[in-house]
């Protein structure tokens, strides 16, 4: 049974008789809606389709938290307009758009609003929008507004009694769970001085000057602070489910909190939660990050992504489990298995898991062509991703795909190659390589001259064509067929063809390379009979080095709400904790591991191995020769097949991902910090 119906089964379980389900999913338009918060969508999006598959009625609704105050101003938006700083406080429908559809879309919210939505029409999601700008202004929160703020007293005991730290004397008296909007400066940098119970008139005063009184009955420029907001929205919307990241999932995050002010302030039961761990990033997005650094969108992968197979990866990845977008080889991979697991379900072979996998992938409008994605990046760049030649190559192979077949994927196909990986490009030389074919023996000039020989003739097939190429070496260097000498010959002879055509040690599978294309193209590539010609004789023009570019910035989220104190230890329970000084010798990739480093350190004492997490966030050039403290005495544990000698200390905050604590390299190795 898929994830999801497993938790459509439970919300049925607990309201059995409910008429129409509701499941919720929401984001703060604080900038570009990234893939990360797109798992929220798609999580309560596959519950409302197996709702729906088991005759339920069901929406998804979506909220956006507009009302919400702006914290930082993201990187690709500073570039925009650097004077945005000076709106931080104010509610996102509030802030000004600095963009050029701000015509069209007047705030800063309207403006990723839009972006966000039309990428949801591509996947084919419809969604039930909640605009909290309005929801707030209108007035429809004010009775439970006005309910949280009488019982504000068992609000910050709920609130307290998730906190390790006692409260402060007069905080219980001074706490009010909703912040109010000032009217001058529109920020939400007041203070409620006094609160009327009767009249629910409150006294405040704000840091830009201005004071005076609040009717919260009359007055709706005011918002619950988060932990009450969100268990107050769900008994106003009638939530049953609701995923969020694995933060909010802990035992003292936003969750439990809100569940429990759901329950004893709203006498609602909180809805079915899921949590979910993030999404990772392998290889490199090149050109695609631009300003935004990796804060990459639905948008932006749908140029590498068919919409079917971005929802596929969430499909058949269990909410607990990351798993990666690639911009490298590995994306290959991903297409080829969409394409098998596609291909399983039409021909009727697929197990009942598959099919509920891919029940999830289907977009309304929208047929998928499995037209494989290697051999559109193959052929594509050879034939300069002309549409009439590459119909004509996949004719030559025996696969007759048409325009209408591979259109979409070849876009993404081209889009992939030019902007995340340039260097597998594959085209043809437009002169020969004389420095290649005379560093080769005598043997290898005769292998090219067989090789040349045997294309000049016509009349062979395909596979007449394999048979031969893989014989010349055999025959030109007199190897017995099977043996290892023989297979060394062909590889070798591989690579030097390839190096004559596309000036690279691999390419394409040679055979079909060779019979696809036209070898009006190429076969002057591999007649070394005339000598040089003019162009080729030149010496090579000194090559420009490379413009060394600037790391682009990352682009993170609000800062994660500050978490309390731990309970007290006393120096000799610190003291057992060994913190040493290690210096990173090498780090080392683990085989099958998406974010697990190997690292050797230098420990004063010796060299010892730790496994760290943070592949995403640093390459091994930015550890390697570094200083950083280490949890020396932590108990070994294994991790991908590694065993972790101990954990480095990082801080890890949404507003700066994982960011490793280094040392000054003037402190010895083994140096204890205590």
């Amino acid at each position: 049974m898929h994830w999801s119906e497993k938790i459509a089964q439970e919300i049925i379980r607990r309201r059995p008789e409910k008429e129409e389900y509701v499941c919720a999913a929401g984001i703060s338009p604080s900038g570009t809606v990234h893939i990360g918060n797109f798992r929220d969508v798609a999580t309560s999006y596959f519950v409302v389709k197996a709702l729906r598959k088991m005759g339920k009625k069901a929406r998804l609704l979506f909220s956006w938290d507009e009302y919400d105050r702006l914290r930082k101003i993201p990187v690709d938006v500073a570039k925009v307009d650097g004077d945005m700083e000076q709106y931080i406080g104010r509610p996102y429908v509030d802030v000004p758009n600095p963009f050029e559809d701000r015509e069209q879309f007047p705030n800063y919210a309207a403006h990723f609003e839009h972006i966000f939505e039309t990428s949801m029409e591509r996947f084919g999601i419809e969604m039930d929008y909640r605009r909290q700008g309005e929801m707030n202004r209108s007035g429809k929160y004010v009775d439970l507004v006005l309910r949280a703020l009488s019982k504000r007293g068992e609000i910050f005991d709920i609130l307290d009694s998730f906190r390790t730290q006692e409260a402060q004397p007069g905080e219980r008296e001074a706490y009010y769970p909703v912040s109010i909007y000032c009217p001058c400066c529109r920020k939400d940098t007041t203070t409620i001085v006094s609160y009327d119970d009767e009249t629910h008139v409150a006294r405040y005063r704000c840091a830009c000057g201005h004071e005076g009184n609040f009717d919260f009955t009359k007055d709706f420029h005011c918002k619950l602070a988060w932990k009450v907001d969100w268990p107050m929205r769900w008994l106003y919307e009638g939530v049953d489910f609701e995923p969020g990241g694995k933060d909010h999932a802990s035992p003292t995050g936003s969750y439990q909190t809100s569940r429990v002010i759901s329950e004893k302030i709203f006498g609602y039961e909180a809805p079915l939660f899921q949590g979910y761990e993030f999404i990772g990033i392998r290889g490199s997005t090149g050109k695609m990050s631009g300003s935004s650094g990796l804060n990459l969108s639905p948008d932006a992968l749908l140029k590498i992504y068919q919409p079917e197979v971005i929802l596929w990866l969430y499909s058949k990845t269990e909410p607990t489990r990351a798993f990666d977008f690639c911009f490298d080889e590995g994306i290959l991979k991903q297409y080829f298995e969409f394409d098998r697991m596609l291909e399983s379900c039409r021909s009727g072979k697929a197990d009942e898991l598959t099919q509920a996998i891919m029940y999830n992938c289907t977009v309304a409008g929208r047929e998928i062509h499995t037209v494989p994605m290697s051999l559109l990046v193959q052929m594509g760049s050879v034939v300069d991703f002309n549409v009439p030649m590459l119909e004509t190559v996949f004719e030559k192979i025996g696969t007759p795909y048409k325009e209408a077949d591979f259109a979409d994927r070849l876009e993404r196909a081209k889009y992939w190659l030019e902007q995340c990986a340039p260097d597998q490009v594959n085209r043809l030389r437009t002169t020969r390589n004389w420095e290649v074919y005379e560093a080769l023996d005598a043997q290898g000039k005769q292998e090219v001259a067989d090789l040349f020989a045997y294309l000049s003739a016509d009349g062979y097939s395909l596979d007449e064509l394999n048979t031969a190429i893989y014989a010349i070496p055999a025959k030109v260097r007199g190897l017995e067929p099977g043996t290892k000498e023989l297979k060394a010959a062909q590889s070798v002879f591989f690579q030097n063809v390839y190096q004559l055509l596309i000036g690279k040690t691999k390419g394409p599978r040679l055979y079909l390379f060779l019979y696809a294309i036209d070898k009006a193209r190429y076969l002057k590539l591999l007649d070394f009979s005339t000598p040089k010609t003019e162009e080729e004789a030149a010496p090579p023009a000194a090559e420009e080095a490379p413009a060394v570019e600037e790391a682009p910035a990352r682009v993170y989220g609000d800062p994660d709400p500050v978490e309390p104190i731990k309970p007290e230890i006393d120096i000799d329970h610190f003291l057992t904790m060994d913190l040493r000084v290690c210096k990173i010798l090498k780090c080392q990739e683990i085989r099958k591991s998406h974010s697990n480093y190997k690292i050797t350190l230098d420990d004063g004492l010796g060299e010892r191995v730790i496994v760290s997490s943070i592949k995403h966030d640093y390459t091994p050039e930015q550890l390697i020769g570094r200083k950083i403290i280490v949890v020396a005495n932590l108990k070994p544990t294994r991790f991908t097949g590694v065993t972790s000698n101990g954990m480095l200390l990082a801080g890890t905050n949404n507003a700066c991902g994982c960011q490793v604590i280094f040392v000054d390299d003037s402190i010895p190795c083994g140096t204890q910090i205590k």
